[in-house]
């Protein structure tokens, strides 16, 4: 294919435009933006005549290796407006790693289809809630202690592995639910996606390492020109996304994050009609 040709162009118009829509999502709500990156790429991959059994893993590794340094950004812009819980991100950190291996074990052996309907319910139900503004369906007035809230942690790491999303969609549902505030359940979800995305990048590259039918530019799973068109317009709309989130008030935000998660769960829902 012919390096200046229309479909190339084209391709990587639609990755920049994306990238741009993925870092404002990653700044707003505090997630990675693989509910949007993952769909993308596996279309374009198609379209770069990939193997049918090689893009959807060659989609979510390079998504998870996308999130990184679009957390890292979002985290870093939430965590100078004093807005993130640094304690609790401490606390799950470890649990999360391990839900995510756990996850990618599991995912050997298991289809992500149960996970996926999980997900579509708990999340469809926290959007009703948010969008309602009621507050009858909350679990607790505030997160619990010890053993439990470290289970919170493997339950975020599980579910993101298998789902290949970068966490914030999940940890929010978690924080929302037990009477913390939008704005810091935000914020803190933004670091989620950095203790997520690094180990699951890194093990989709060990994964795919030596696997037919990749393209030249992939290391594993991992695709590095999908990662570079990508990467630099999510870098500079992860800012905006974070000042537009503070900018709203608590109800605007949960509004906007109530409808943000009904479009991801048609996303799912989706995938599983035509899965």
């Amino acid at each position: 294919m012919d390096m200046l040709s229309p479909e190339l162009i084209g391709i990587a118009a639609t990755l920049l435009i994306a990238g741009a829509l993925t870092g404002m999502l990653a700044g707003m709500f505090g997630v990675g933006g693989g509910a949007l990156i993952v769909p993308v790429l596996y279309e374009v991959f198609g379209m770069l005549d990939v193997p049918d059994e090689t893009r959807m893993p060659l989609a979510v590794g390079t998504s998870l290796a996308i999130i990184i340094p679009t957390s890292i950004r979002s985290w870093l812009s939430h965590r100078a407006r004093g807005a993130v819980d640094a304690q609790l991100l401490r606390v799950w950190a470890v649990p999360i790693v391990l839900g995510v291996l756990v996850g990618a074990t599991i995912a050997r052996f298991a289809p992500a289809l149960v996970f996926q309907l999980v997900f579509v319910v708990v999340a469809g139900v926290n959007a009703i809630k948010l969008i309602s503004g009621t507050t009858r369906w909350d679990i607790a007035a505030d997160l619990p202690k010890g053993a439990l809230l470290r289970a919170y942690g493997c339950v975020i790491g599980l579910f993101s592995s298998l789902m290949g999303i970068g966490g914030g969609q999940i940890a929010n549902i978690i924080m929302t639910t037990h009477g913390r505030p939008i704005h810091q359940s935000v914020a803190t979800s933004a670091g989620i996606g950095v203790l997520i995305s690094i180990p699951g990048a890194l093990g989709y590259m060990l994964a795919g390492w030596g696997q037919p039918g990749l393209p030249v530019d992939a290391i594993g799973f991992v695709s590095l020109i999908g990662f570079m068109l990508f990467v630099p317009t999510t870098l500079l709309t992860a800012g905006l996304g974070v000042r537009l989130a503070h900018s709203l008030s608590s109800r605007a935000l949960q509004l906007s994050f109530g409808l943000f998660l009904l479009v991801v769960c048609l996303r799912f829902i989706y995938a599983i009609a035509i899965g």
